[in-house]
């Protein structure tokens, strides 16, 4: 079965429904009070809050533009509980409804005192917090820096104790609000202006008490990052004793009070003139004794001191004296080179090269002829060793035998000598050796035996 509209039905676009929707929500709820946890909390680049605000059973998306979310005293994050004023509105484009806050307060915390723990953490993780960066403030400055309030009890309770205590002492002040929303810019200006001027070296930043809020500006980070850029050295003296603020742990140096703060920034000049003179009296008792001391050492001295004629001819006589010593050693000196010098003109005689040569040419010489004798006479002895080795040699050669009538035999073509008829068959060749002269013969016939001999022999050239 086909379902159509019936005539005279509306149909809708989803953006008309949406449209009637928005009116329908957006008409039905003004601004609400609504309570969450923060997540998903995130900050794109237009500076704008988008995070989604739940409870144990629901949640719901939520928007902080930034008009609005610039004037907060705290940096929303996730996990925080917030009480939030907002209005609840459509988002078209994803139809989606929403939350558009308008103003947020943690839960539990005012958000002065989580702005406080947040900046405090932040700094401290800067390092602006660490003793190693603190700065000694001077023991009597030419020229104090003061900014507050022209009009507080802070500005006349400092002066009077300052004044009171070094009644010349040079104060440079600067006056600012201490309270609203331009205290800030007006205190890191003056704390600026008074580092470009160079004339104080030390600032005060002073303020009296009052609560959280009427201290804020000195809990600004503006004024933070102003104190620790300082190139002066900066006292904090804000509120009461049991107030503590960024400033104070920036600065170099904690006042509880501005009343304190005149007593660390200044000593008493009464008690430097008394130490002054203290010192005074010290330094003419020392002057004077060492003046004595001086005087008693130029009577020594001038007791101890001998007439120049007197001293002159004591050094011409120990001038003599010297001179002698000098002529006697000079000469102990000669006779001792003179001595070493014959003594190496000997050894340099008796090691001439000449006489070397001269002695060198006679073994030489000598040499030579024992070298001749030696010679011919071992050459005598090789000819006659050569002479009777010939002899046995003949005696024992084979022509010698072949001399006596004996001839040898070979086989051709291998050139075995035949001692016997073994491997010798007619037809045969054989070489025999003469004492003069060679024979080449066949073999016509081969009698075995111990003395067998070829009975026919036919010689052939």
């Amino acid at each position: 079965m086909q379902i159509v509209p019936l005539a005279g039905e509306e149909v809708l676009t989803i953006s008309r429904l949406t449209q009637q929707i928005r009116k329908c929500l957006e008409g039905s709820f003004e601004l609400l009070w609504i309570e969450g946890e923060i997540s998903n909390f995130r900050v794109p680049s237009s500076g704008h809050f988008y995070f989604t605000l739940k409870d144990e059973l629901a949640q719901i998306r939520a928007v902080m533009f930034r008009m609005r979310n610039s004037a907060l005293r705290f940096i929303p994050e996730d996990g925080l509980q917030v009480i939030c004023r907002a209005e609840l509105a459509v988002y078209p484009p994803k139809g989606e409804y929403q939350l558009v806050i308008q103003w947020m307060e943690p839960k539990g915390q005012g958000a002065l005192q989580l702005a406080f723990e947040a900046l405090k953490r932040k700094l401290a993780d800067e390092g602006l917090f660490d003793a190693s960066r603190k700065r000694p403030i001077p023991y009597l400055p030419r020229s104090v820096g003061l900014v507050t309030s022209p009009t507080g009890a802070a500005i006349r309770d400092f002066l009077k104790i300052l004044w009171g205590r070094f009644p010349n002492m040079e104060v440079r002040f600067c006056p600012v609000r201490v309270q609203g929303e331009w205290a800030r810019e007006e205190i890191a200006g003056a704390i600026q202006m008074l580092n470009e001027e160079g004339r104080a070296e030390v600032l005060v930043v002073a303020r009296g008490g009052g609560c959280l809020e009427d201290l804020w500006a000195f809990n600004e980070e503006k004024v933070a990052r102003a104190i620790a850029s300082s190139a002066i050295p900066v006292i904090s003296a804000v509120g009461h004793e049991i107030d503590f603020t960024i400033a104070d742990f920036v600065a170099d140096l904690r006042a509880p009070t501005p009343s304190a703060a005149a007593e660390l920034v200044v000593p008493e000049k009464a008690a430097l003139s008394e130490c002054l003179a203290s010192l005074r009296d010290r330094l003419l008792k020392a002057e004077a004794k060492d003046v004595r001391r001086r005087r008693e050492t130029l009577s020594h001295l001038a007791r101890r001191l001998v007439h120049p004629g007197r001293r002159l001819r004591e050094h011409l006589q120990r001038l003599d004296e010297l001179e002698e010593r000098l002529r006697s050693a000079t000469a102990r000196a000669l006779n001792q080179a003179a001595g070493r010098l014959a003594g190496w003109r000997a050894r340099l005689i008796a090691n001439s090269p000449s006489r070397k040569v001269r002695d060198g040419r006679l073994q030489t010489a000598a040499l030579r002829r024992d070298l001749v004798r030696l010679t011919l006479h071992r050459m005598d002895a090789g000819r006659q060793a050569c002479r009777e080795l010939a002899g046995r040699l003949q005696s024992l050669s084979p022509l010698a035998v072949l001399s006596r009538g004996y001839s040898i035999t070979r086989l051709v073509p291998d050139g075995r000598v035949l001692k016997g008829v073994e491997g010798v068959g007619e037809g045969s060749r054989v070489e025999v050796t003469l004492a003069r002269g060679k024979l080449a013969c066949s073999v016509r016939s081969v009698e075995p035996g111990e003395r067998a001999t070829a009975d026919k022999l036919k010689g052939e050239r």
